[in-house]
């Protein structure tokens, strides 16, 4: 459960601890005075969508931190390899920047908004105003039924069928066109199979005429520098090159290499360098010879890197990509060609996966229509104990619309219907339900849901909007039993709710210094009494508003004390 929130620098919120305990806790306050600010910060902490804005005025950065105690071995922490302490005491916190970054931390490890954002749903549920229009859109009455079912696994397994049919399915369009655009296709392909394969493309081919183009714009040039070498390492007719020197020199040296150790290691030095003399002459006539250049080699050359490089413009940035892209349109053309064998074995494997679709979606269907009785009697039953006794409450189940009559949820459309009043026929929520009976239905559904899920906080923020009178009572005694199971905490303007809590906590706002602040403060019985007293009738408490808290407060005692002696 969540037994510390610290806040600094959020909206009117200098600095704030508020210290809640197990049960039921409400926070009352005047329009405006910060309630729904402390449930922004609390969405803050748990990884919900936030803005800069949210920052008090003048400050640069904004702390949200929550200390949660008691938890159960949550999935997120398997997961993400972070878990509570020896005490089972979690420390989250984030740290909004007025930059936008943001800084946060599960027990003292940095983490992404993204992990924060996937741990709070498994700690906290936040129901707020908005979530009523929820009810009244039937595109989420699936997830209402298929969450309360608990039904994701079956889900999942239909899932997993459709997503084959539908590749199946993909497969199939691509393969089919009409024979007009069939026929253009496949001129194309012929066309560009046809130049790609005239150019004769071979790998490494442009880097070897590139090179070769270089040679021969440097033809004359590079004969003069290879005959020159070849002179003057072999010689001529006229003058003696350097093999020939190397030859006399050992010659000499050879005759006399006896005499002496260092004469004799001159003499094999320089009987090497013959050698080698004489192959590096040998290699240079070889070069020399081969040296064979054409005037038309250079124009044959140029022509044939100008081909490449029209052929790149048009099917891709050098050889290997060319080839790449003539082996994909071969590819094509013979799917294309082969697209009716393609087409027939695509359909029967369709025909097949469709039945085993239709198998598992017919299973999800049942385990459906099971868990919709179940929710029936579950949200009458609640209705009732909320002061609605003569609701009716209808899950109603129509086929998928299209061909085939499903998709990725299944084959079925659910919408939730109902009858506030005898006599009157099932109809849509929205077109029946007045604000009051909506709160009732969401606080009703959310108290089933709850039952299957292991969230240990839930957060009602002024969800009792058109709620009064016996009603409100009704509800009060609805959220006190819930609170026997988890924690919850709730944001009221109605003294009847605001009695039942097992905490209280006043808002308010007030001036220091030309600014505005806003304070929280834990109520004693008799603080809570005298907030009972403003919420029923405003700023004058009257010895008799005061007596009437003092009743609200001793009948909610009361009801509680029977609660727990049951």
């Amino acid at each position: 459960m969540l037994s510390l929130l610290h806040i600094e620098n959020i909206a009117l919120i200098d600095r704030a601890d508020i210290s809640f305990g197990p049960g039921f806790n409400v926070l009352t306050g005047e329009t405006g005075a910060g309630k729904s600010i402390i449930i922004d910060a609390i969405g803050a902490v748990l990884g919900e969508r936030t803005s800069r804005d949210l920052i008090r005025t003048g400050e640069k950065s904004a702390l949200v931190t929550a200390l949660f105690q008691n938890l159960p071995n949550l999935p997120w922490f398997q997961e993400n390899g972070v878990g509570p302490d020896e005490n089972g005491e979690l420390v989250i916190s984030r740290k909004i920047q007025g930059d936008g970054k943001n800084l946060c931390r599960v027990g003292g490890v940095p983490c992404t908004v993204l992990q924060l954002k996937a741990l709070g749903a498994q700690l906290i549920d936040i129901h707020g105003q908005h979530d009523g229009q929820q009810l009244l859109d039937e595109t989420c009455h699936l997830g209402y039924l298929d969450s309360f079912g608990g039904l994701e696994e079956v889900r999942e397994a239909y899932r997993e069928e459709y997503d084959r049919l539908d590749h199946i399915r993909r497969q199939i369009a691509s393969l089919q066109m009409d024979e007009a655009e069939k026929a253009r296709r496949i001129d194309t392909l012929q066309f560009q199979i046809a130049e790609l394969e005239r150019a004769n493309l071979q790998p490494g081919e442009e880097e070897e005429l590139e090179e070769r183009k270089g040679i021969l714009r440097s033809a004359d040039q590079l004969m003069d520098a290879v005959g020159s070498a070849y002179y003057a390492v072999f010689g001529t007719d006229s003058q003696s090159g350097a093999a020939s020197l190397l030859a006399e020199a050992e010659s000499a040296l050879s005759r006399v290499a006896a005499l002496s150790g260092e004469l004799s290691q001159l003499s094999s030095a320089v009987s090497e360098l013959r050698y080698t003399t004489e192959d590096v002459a040998e290699r240079l006539r070889d070069v020399r010879e081969s040296l064979d250049f054409s005037p038309q080699e250079l124009d044959t050359v140029e022509s044939r890197l100008d081909h490449l490089h029209r052929l790149k413009k048009k099917y891709g940035g050098s050889i290997s990509e060319m080839l790449e892209y003539l082996a994909r349109c071969q590819n094509e053309l013979d799917q294309i060609e082969m697209a009716d064998d393609s087409l027939a074995k695509l359909k029967q494997q369709r025909k097949e996966q469709l039945a085993k679709t239709r198998a598992q979606g017919e299973a999800l269907s049942q385990k459906r229509r099971q868990a919709a009785e179940t929710l029936k009697a579950r949200i009458e039953e609640e209705l009732r104990q909320l002061d609605m006794p003569k609701v009716r409450f209808e899950v109603a189940f129509s086929p998928k619309p299209g061909k085939l009559g499903l998709d990725e949820t299944g084959m079925d459309e659910v919408s939730f219907l109902m009858s506030a009043n005898v006599g009157e026929t099932l109809k849509p929520i929205a077109k029946v339900a007045s604000g009051g009976e909506l709160s009732r239905i969401m606080l009703a559904l959310k108290n089933v849901l709850a039952e299957n899920d292991s969230i240990q906080t839930l957060i009602f923020d002024e969800v009792d909007t058109g709620v009064s009178g016996r009603a409100a009572a009704k509800v009060a005694e609805k959220m006190s039993r819930l609170s026997r199971t988890c924690q919850v905490l709730c944001v009221t303007h109605l003294a009847q709710i605001a009695a039942m809590a097992d905490s209280h906590y006043s808002v308010h706002k007030e001036e220091r210094g030309g600014r505005t602040y806003t304070q929280v403060e834990d109520l004693d019985r008799q603080g809570r009494k005298e907030e009972l007293a403003r919420l029923t009738g405003g700023s004058h408490l009257s010895q008799t508003i005061l007596e009437g808290a003092e009743e609200l407060l001793q009948e909610a005692e009361d009801y509680k004390a029977e609660m727990t002696a049951r």
